[in-house]
């Protein structure tokens, strides 16, 4: 059993890809209902959510932490790991191949088109006019490249992020389709303790930074959350000893965390290693 990750430009034919998959390998086939999940689970509206993931960052954004945008970040990492946690799922969303990085069992799947087929399917699906469907592509193209460089510090299309690059300019979906589904039933991609072992930590993690990002207390908290075997290590810096109490008051009772520790300190204990 494995994830499958389809990471696409605009009209590529990524869900076309992740459709027949879904038919060829009884895959649920998510993207979108992530969005509306996190939406529902943490309050924040869907509008919101998909402007954090698809809207190029501002200057304002690139010059200082934009805290909201990973916190909606966070939010939609929870979804997806709630869906993907079982395996068997085919996400062709935002960044899922970052979202779950470090799982031997995903596959991660790059599909690209040549733009002549790009701009013939946007002129069909969004009803567009050839230079209308051309300024569309390109805008949303360069959106997805700068905040996938600003939220993780890399380039989306290189391909050394992915187990393999589909062109369809000379591969048919049903052909891309089938190559997919071997890789999903070679050994290479078969769920083993380890990849299990490392789905539930980031399972878990995304769960305690969700919950810290949802928290009025600790909302405001820059810091990172770490899981093995349960145990949860969050560090960082905050702005008070009470944002230590807080974060480890809420994480010990969060579902499935056998322990915490919090090595957070405040901003004014720079020098001081606790």
């Amino acid at each position: 059993m494995a994830i499958i990750t389809i990471s696409r430009g605009t009209f590529s034919g990524g869900e076309k890809l992740a459709e027949c998959l879904s038919t060829r390998l009884g895959y649920k086939s998510v993207s979108r209902e992530v969005i509306v999940h996190a939406a529902s689970n943490y309050g924040v509206s869907e509008e919101k959510l998909i402007k954090a993931i698809e809207q190029k960052p501002s200057i304002k954004e690139r010059l200082a932490i934009d805290i909201d945008r990973f916190h909606y970040l966070s939010f939609i990492q929870a979804a997806l790991c709630e869906e993907a946690k079982n395996d068997n799922i085919i996400y062709h969303g935002h960044g899922g191949h970052l979202l779950l990085k470090g799982v031997a069992h995903v596959i991660k799947v790059k599909v690209i088109a040549d733009m002549e087929q790009r701009i013939m399917f946007a002129m069909e699906r969004n009803k567009l006019s050839r230079e209308e469907a051309i300024v569309y592509i390109n805008k949303i193209d360069d959106q997805r490249e700068k905040w996938t460089r600003f939220l993780y510090d890399v380039d989306w299309n290189d391909p050394s992020l992915y187990d393999i690059v589909i062109n369809l300019k000379k591969i048919t979906i049903p052909t891309a389709c089938e190559m997919v589904a071997a890789m999903a039933k070679s050994p290479e991609f078969q769920t083993t303790e380890a990849s299990k072992k490392t789905m539930e930590n980031i399972v878990l993690a995304s769960r305690v930074k969700a919950a810290l990002a949802s928290n009025i207390e600790t909302r405001n908290c820059n810091v990172e959350v770490a899981v093995d075997n349960s145990i949860v290590t969050v560090s960082g810096k905050v702005d008070s000893m009470d944002d230590v109490e807080n974060i480890e008051e809420l994480v010990k009772n969060l579902p499935g965390v056998k322990g915490v520790s919090c090595k957070c300190h405040p901003h004014y204990l720079k020098d001081v290693v606790l």
